[in-house]
């Protein structure tokens, strides 16, 4: 075919090919995969993956080892020096005897903290088996071990003695439960989120106004770890330091799952104006990033530590929590839940 310069070329309309078949149907394709999630939802399952039996028992060889070790050389040392001066072998002795009372007691007290938490989170679950099954049987016995959880506090005695007054009126398991949690929980949560917005502006201020290398790195891991041992004290777990770090563990394992590591910009914008200080400052910007995420830390570990799960009670929300811990230090923001 000659085309002459005069002459437009002529287009030909598209090849439209129809069919009703079953393949047809997108609804009957497999879906496209999560990419971005999957990681997350890895991490998190290894995470929470318990222990195998054989790495428990290479953890039990190996600290048994270690303690025989130790306590052979303890030994060794102490009779020696009864061999060179009695004096000396008698307070190395007494000492010794000192040394092994400590770490009882130390002992004593992580499995106290282990059972404390143990103990939180068999009422948890058995509030959220209550809620389900609408037993009201087990939602009174679920109440009757939070009032024996915080018979002895003076925080609670007001609403111990409103949900006595209360509670016989109820025939309903999640109204009784709701009952509970909100006279119950209500002035807990109020210190408990005390305690995260004083947490994040520390990490906040030192991220920001402290130049040295390590320090914010450092700030942040001392106050999430004093942060979540204190509020599983607030809640009833007394937690040790065992027992801290466990539920650390746990705290990041639960934020994980969550995707919470990807708070990137919306969390920044929200919150005291930090995409606008991170121009102005790199220091700001980073400093409100690190208050959030202990924002976020923190009330994961609410949710962790709380002995019923947030029903009745507004759940708080991380950037409204993080613009009133950061208000006045980084400007102010109007946040929406």
């Amino acid at each position: 075919m000659t085309l002459h310069l005069n002459e437009e070329p002529r287009l030909h309309p598209p090849l439209l090919v129809e069919y009703d078949g079953a393949e047809a149907d997108p609804a009957a394709e497999t879906p496209v995969p999560e990419l971005t999630a999957r990681p997350l939802q890895t991490a998190a399952r290894l995470a929470a993956r318990p222990r195998s039996a054989f790495s428990r028992f290479g953890l039990w060889v190996f600290s048994s080892l270690f303690t025989l070790i130790l306590s052979v050389a303890a030994w060794n040392f102490v009779t020696g020096l009864f061999a060179a001066n009695s004096y000396l072998g008698w307070l190395a002795f007494t000492l010794l005897m000192l040394a092994i009372f400590v770490v009882l007691v130390m002992a004593l007290r992580e499995f106290s903290a282990f059972a404390r938490m143990a103990r939180l989170d068999k009422l948890r679950s058995a509030a959220e088996a209550a809620r389900a099954t609408g037993d009201l049987t087990a939602a009174r016995a679920v109440v009757s071990g939070l009032s024996s959880l915080y018979a002895n506090r003076a925080d609670t005695a007001w609403g111990l003695a409103k949900l006595a007054e209360q509670q016989s009126d109820v025939f309903d398991a999640d109204a009784l439960l709701s009952l509970a949690e909100t006279q119950l929980l209500a002035p807990l949560d109020r210190a408990a989120l005390s305690e995260v917005e004083a947490a994040a502006r520390q990490v906040a201020v030192v991220t920001a106004f402290v130049p040295m290398a390590l320090a914010d790195v450092a700030t942040a891991l001392y106050s999430n770890l004093k942060l979540i041992r204190r509020l599983s004290e607030i809640y009833g777990g007394r937690a040790g330091s065992l027992g801290s770090l466990r539920l650390m563990r746990r705290v990041f394992s639960a934020l994980l799952g969550a995707g919470a590591i990807a708070l990137a910009d919306d969390l920044i914008g929200s919150v005291a104006g930090g995409g606008i200080l991170a121009k102005l400052s790199r220091r700001f910007g980073e400093g409100v990033v690190n208050g959030a995420l202990t924002t976020r830390v923190g009330l994961a570990a609410m949710e962790l530590s709380r002995p019923l799960p947030f029903v009745a009670l507004a759940k708080p929300g991380t950037s409204a929590t993080t613009s009133r811990a950061l208000a006045g230090l980084f400007g102010r923001a109007d946040v929406k839940e």
